[in-house]
């Protein structure tokens, strides 16, 4: 059976064109077109999604590759994409995947994705590697059912959404990282993305809040070209405002990848500057992403600064907390959603042969 190009949910016609509402560039697009990302083509008057039942790539990892760290710690996730994306990352390291615009893949139903990550024994599925939002009615359908096996599930994401897409994933969607670039400043946005700017970020972090939806923040610090530290300071003031201090906050060091492989990877020192800006503003739970070993990937209780989970990369190595996420040197109950896996001290890199 063929579930490719299915039609997709989230449109609606304006003339003779249709308005496609997957995310916050709200192409509008004519008969046989199609928009931005290259996967959602417009055919005898409605939105098709041409990557539906198409999977690019497919992987089994820890979910602290996510990076999520404050929900399920040490989990395996079936994660799996397609082609296309609706933003154009100079910097991308999956640029052979997300910017392919072509509706090319696998043929995989989600009732086989699902059947799939329970093989593998995962705890959850993760919609990553390109931009999920591209290919949420795939991802929709396919989260429901995994929601109805046990599974739970997350999206790695630019946030570049409409508040359509936010009410639609709410059926399914448990957690999410929402990605910045640059410290979201608008001028690199625009030059090195082709996004108009953070706002719709802002906002569908806001929408996801209310949904009940676990975010957790990753800012990828660029250097020479997207690291100032006062855009830093913009963005934390009002991620600091919209979700308080527990959200994880996590600043990944970039490494020189596609159009900008002519770049230095981001010096620790600047990524330290960012760990103590955001402190400073009062953020309780900041990371280091992408340098194995540093302390400060490690987590810390607030009330008594005691090391309470030690990690190398993807990693955890030490566990100091009680069954209730409570330190087990003082009691305070950290902001960990779920419970430790079974899994968090094997060996969870699986390739997945599709």
């Amino acid at each position: 059976m063929s579930y490719v190009s299915k039609e997709a949910v989230l449109y609606k016609k304006e003339g003779n064109k249709v308005r496609c509402l997957a995310c916050a560039r709200r192409c509008l697009i004519g008969e046989g077109q199609v928009g931005f990302c290259g996967v959602r083509s417009v055919r005898n008057g409605k939105l098709y999604l041409d990557v539906y039942g198409k999977v690019a790539a497919a992987h089994v990892d820890p979910i602290e590759k996510k990076p999520l760290l404050h929900f399920y710690p040490g989990s395996k996730v079936f994660s799996f994409s397609t082609y296309g994306c609706n933003w154009m990352c100079m910097y991308c390291q999956n640029y052979d995947l997300s910017q392919r615009r072509k509706p090319e893949g696998v043929e995989i139903s989600p009732e086989e994705i699902v059947e799939m990550a329970l093989a593998y024994e995962a705890d959850g599925i993760t919609y990553t590697y390109n931009e999920p939002a591209i290919f949420a009615e795939f991802a929709h359908d396919t989260g429901v059912l995994a929601r109805k096996k046990g599974l739970f599930n997350t999206m790695v994401t630019n946030g570049y959404w409409t508040p359509e897409l936010v009410d639609y994933v709410k059926d399914f969607l448990d957690a999410a990282t929402v990605d910045f670039k640059g410290n979201g400043e608008p001028k690199f946005m625009k030059r090195y993305t082709s996004a108009s700017g953070p706002e719709p970020i802002i906002e569908t972090i806001k929408a996801l809040k209310e949904k009940g939806i676990h975010v957790e923040v990753t800012d990828l610090v660029i250097p020479q070209i997207g690291d100032d530290l006062e855009a830093a300071r913009k963005l934390l003031t009002k991620l600091y405002d919209i979700l308080g201090p527990d959200v994880p906050i996590h600043f990944l060091r970039f490494h020189p990848d596609y159009k900008l492989d002519y770049l230095p990877w981001t010096p620790i020192k600047t990524l330290e500057a960012h760990y103590k800006l955001a402190k400073e503003i009062g953020f309780n739970y900041v990371y280091i992403g992408n340098v194995p070993g540093h302390p400060y990937e490690n987590t810390y209780c607030p009330r008594c600064g005691n090391l309470v989970i030690r990690r190398e990369g993807f990693r955890i190595l030490e566990w100091h907390l009680t069954e209730d996420m409570r330190c087990a040197y003082c009691g305070y109950k950290l902001p960990i959603v779920g419970k430790l896996s079974k899994h968090a001290f094997e060996d969870r890199f699986e390739p997945v042969f599709i």
